[in-house]
């Protein structure tokens, strides 16, 4: 997927968790940030950001901001609605006759229903953006949402689907994404209990620049 009209920025501050201000040649500017979840390891005052102008009508702010640069120099695709179009390409590559996306499952909206064959499919996707040592963790919050989903997968997996736990990887050089247990223990005890049931995790590992967000494998 792709952006347009990209414009680097210096992060300032985040007020609350759906805008942060920023500076952009000098002058203020307060942002839409495409991300609910913490980012606290990464929006950090004076980092580089980077900045879309969507230019849709009725907008409060000019800009979303998509991505950030860590400290270590890792360029971090931070916008929430990325993950599934990506995955959305993805699937196309993989031979499936039939995707649906926002399959009502259950008692949740599972992101993908795909079918080849008489073989049936649902894919659940993640986006994670939390790196440590070069390992990819999720969730960088506590995630109620992502549990039930992830139940829901075991339950689809019982009922004789193929269920997949899929994380898009949303920086480069992570090969990998694990259950973050520190800060969500729950979720790790899902997953686990997942894989125990045939619950696939797949891992779709990404090429970010400031204006796209790419799969590579």
């Amino acid at each position: 997927m792709r952006y347009d009209n990209i414009t680097p920025a210096v992060f300032v501050r985040r007020p609350n968790r759906f805008i942060a201000e920023v500076s952009v040649d000098g002058s203020p500017e307060t942002v839409h940030v495409k991300n609910t979840g913490r980012c606290k390891e990464l929006l950090i005052p004076g980092c580089e950001v980077f900045l879309t102008a969507p230019d849709s009508p009725g907008r409060k702010t000019r800009y979303d901001l998509v991505a950030v640069r860590k400290s270590n120099g890792l360029l971090i695709n931070i916008d929430s609605q990325a993950p599934n179009k990506v995955a959305a390409e993805w699937l196309t590559s993989q031979g499936y006759d039939k995707v649906c996306p926002e399959y009502r499952y259950g008692d949740s909206r599972i992101d993908f229903y795909m079918e080849k064959g008489s073989e049936r499919y649902l894919m659940e996707v993640k986006g994670c953006t939390l790196e440590v040592d070069g390992v990819g963790y999720f969730p960088d919050a506590p995630t109620e949402r992502g549990v039930r989903h992830i139940h829901e997968l075991i339950r689809a997996r019982e009922e004789g689907y193929h269920a997949m736990l899929a994380f898009v990887i949303q920086m480069d050089g992570v090969e990998e994404v694990r259950p973050n247990i520190e800060t969500h223990p729950e979720f790790g005890d899902a997953m686990s209990e997942a894989g125990k049931a045939g619950v696939e995790v797949v891992f779709i590992r990404c090429h970010v620049e400031p204006s796209s967000l790419e799969y590579t494998c």
